[in-house]
Parts: C-alpha cells; structure tokens; sequence
C-alpha cells in the first residue's frame, strides 16, 4: 500500500513539465540532479543545528546580554497552590469569572486574589528578557550566515542578473554542490525552527508563523524535488535580507538603546516592504507565472509551486501591515511602538488599586485628624485658631 501511494504521488505528470520523465532525469558519473532522498539529510543536521544553537546561547548570548546591561525584570511569584496549579496546568491558565468564583470558594480567598495568583503565574511562564536577547541574537547570526552565503553562492550564477536563466534547459538542470548545501543550510534551519517551536518566545502572530515555516517547508522541499533550485535560491536570498535588519533591531530594543533601535527599525521597515512587495514579486511570482510558460505548459506542480509562493506573498502582505502601522505610530509619536506581536507582561494592577485606596485612605485619616484639631491649611497661609480674642480678654468662639 505504501509503495502504491509513494508511486501515485511521484508521477510524472505532477511534477514534470509535459514531455519529460523520470527516466530523463537519471544521474551519471558527470551529471547529478537533486533526489527526494536528499532531503531526509535536513533532519539530523536540523538537530545538529539545535545542539550549536543551545551551546551558542549559552556560552556566547547569555554573557553577552550581561555585559551590554540587559536585566531581566523581577517578578513577584506566585504561592504554592495545589487547587490553583492543577486548574492552570490542566484546564486553562485565564479562568473565566465563574471559574474564578468556584476556585475562590475551594481555595478560602477573596477573587481578586485568585486573579492575582493567575497573574503571576502567567508572568512566570512568560519569557524572560535574557531568553529574548538570546534568541534574536541566534537568529541575528544564522541570517547573516545564510543571507552572505546565498550571496556568494549566486553571485557568479546567471539566473541572479537574468531571470529567464532560471528555465533555461529546465527541469534537466544538474545540481551543484554549492547550491545543494545552501539548500542543505536553509532547510535545516526552518526545521529547526519547528524542533523548537514549543520553547521559542511566542507572539501575537503564532499561528502565522506556524503557517509560514509549513510553506517554507514545503516550498523548499518541492522546489528541491521538481529540480526548481534556481527560483528557491532567489526566494531564499530575499527572505534573509531583511531578516538581517529585523534581529538586530530587537537585540537594541532589549538593550534600551532607543535611538539606534529606531533607526534599524526605519531601514528594516523599508528592507522588508521593498524586498517583499516588490522584489519578490517581480524576481519570483512574475518569474514563475509568465516566465516559466516561455519554455513549457502548464501543469500539476506548476499551479502547486505557485500556490505555494502566494501564500507566502499573503503572509507577506500580513506582517507589511502591521509594519506600515508601526511606522505610522513612529511618525506620529516619534519613537517606536513596541513589538505588536509581543505577548505583554500583566501587572498587578489590583495591588496597585489596593495601595491607592490605602493611600487615599491615610490621607482622609490625616485629613480627619488635622480638621478635628481645629487646623486648616489654605495656599500655604498660617493655621488659623478656631478661637479669637477681643479686646477685653475675653475669647469668643468664630
């Protein structure tokens, strides 16, 4: 059954142009072309990459966000609570109000402070501003690997300057092994961004970013199957330029060095809308829909690799708006909002609201007291006696 199914999904006809085989794209002892096979290598050095990435953030990132004064925030911990802790791990970590009444009833304390245990319990598990530096930091050395790899990978490649070059003799193209391992580089790279998914600092945007890496995935992988490395080459390249500028500007951020993370944050901003809105459509969609057709119809892995690269523009378009907005916001307030993907800290705020009343309170206690006493303080004149004295020496009463 499984070599039923792995036979219908490698037909010919799904992946190859109208005309072409298998048969014609076998290897010799001069002439290699990319193999499915090939990919499966993507997994041990995704984790290879896992394994460098712990040893980099530990032994490089986290001392350097020491010495460049990245302090992580002190946040009040939440009391043991066997009836609190089960409810968060098992069920859900915001209870909704009438969960608060019910555990309030089986934990003896008011509500508010169920909701303040909840509170602190969720900053617990929230990440802490080191893990952040850390990561950007990783992320910052990877792209910078990657994007000056691609660049020197391509540099002396004719599709890089011409675009037609890319189906030129397509899909009878053979596979250098520069090109197999920037492949190699960038795919294992996005699974190890899956690997580690669960245990990466999570934004507003996860489920994007879930999308996103499933596209990339996938986009790499059959652009390697179906031999399209020189368009996925050029998808990879553009994909890493702005990226450069994006880590950076977090790494900044979390340093509290307003001034130069807004400056990179204004050249990544118009990195990434350039290089996503209008380079990549022209170097890559436009390639692919009209160019493409100069050498051969339309079919199955055609219309598939196409889709796969609008969605890609789709995700494109989504986080373009977000960044117009962030831009606006800088416009207009003169400095950068923060991250709007970013999963903000919760405060206390019912303890802030108690030591106000406790505040507003003590001063009506001293207010009480000092009016009792017959004093009052008006723009800063002396008190005045409630009794005065006359002439005779007799007192009298105001």
């Amino acid at each position: 059954m499984a070599r039923s199914l792995y036979e219908w999904l490698w037909q010919h006809e799904f992946w190859l142009p109208p005309g072409i085989t298998w048969e014609d794209m076998q290897e010799s002892e001069d002439t290699h072309y990319p193999q499915p096979r090939d990919l499966l290598l993507s997994i041990p050095f995704a984790l290879i990459l896992v394994v460098i990435r712990c040893a980099f953030e530990r032994a490089i990132a986290l001392p350097l966000s020491t010495k460049l004064g990245v302090r992580d925030k002190q946040r009040p911990k939440a009391q043991p609570n066997p009836v609190l802790e089960t409810f968060y791990s098992t069920r859900r970590k915001n209870p909704e109000e009438g969960e608060l009444l019910s555990l309030a009833k089986q934990c003896d304390l008011p509500v508010r402070k169920v909701e303040k245990w909840f509170r602190r319990r969720r900053n617990m598990d929230r990440p802490s501003l080191s893990k952040k530096f850390s990561e950007a930091c990783w992320r910052f050395t990877f792209y910078i690997i990657s994007f000056f790899t691609g660049l020197a990978v391509l540099y002396d490649k004719p599709w890089l300057w011409d675009h037609r070059e890319c189906w030129t003799g397509y899909p009878q193209q053979p596979l250098q092994p520069s090109l197999f391992w920037y492949y190699m580089l960038e795919l294992s790279f996005y699974w190890s961004l899956v690997f580690t998914l669960p245990f990466d600092v999570k934004r507003k945007d996860f489920k994007e970013q879930i999308v996103h890496h499933a596209a990339t995935i996938f986009l790499i992988s059959f652009s390697y199957c179906a031999n399209y490395i020189r368009i996925g080459t050029l998808v990879m390249v553009i994909h890493d330029a702005s990226d450069c500028f994006l880590e950076p500007t977090k790494i900044f951020n979390y340093m509290k060095w307003k001034k130069t993370c807004d400056s990179l944050f204004m050249i990544f901003s118009a990195v990434f809308l350039i290089s996503r809105l209008v380079i990549y459509p022209y170097t890559v969609l436009y390639n692919t829909y009209y160019y493409s057709m100069e050498i051969f119809q339309p079919f199955f892995g055609y219309y598939f690799v196409n889709a796969l690269l609008i969605i890609l523009q789709l995700l494109h378009i989504f986080w373009s708006c977000l960044i117009i907005h962030m831009v606006y916001k800088f416009i207009l307030q003169g400095t950068m909002e923060k991250d709007m993907r970013s999963d903000t800290e919760e405060s206390d705020k019912d303890e802030e609201r108690d030591k106000m009343r406790e505040k507003e309170k003590n001063g009506i206690t001293y207010f009480s007291n000092v009016t009792s006493n017959g004093y009052i303080q008006r723009n800063g004149s002396e008190p005045l006696n409630s009794r005065v004295h006359l002439a005779n020496g007799h007192t009298k009463e105001r």
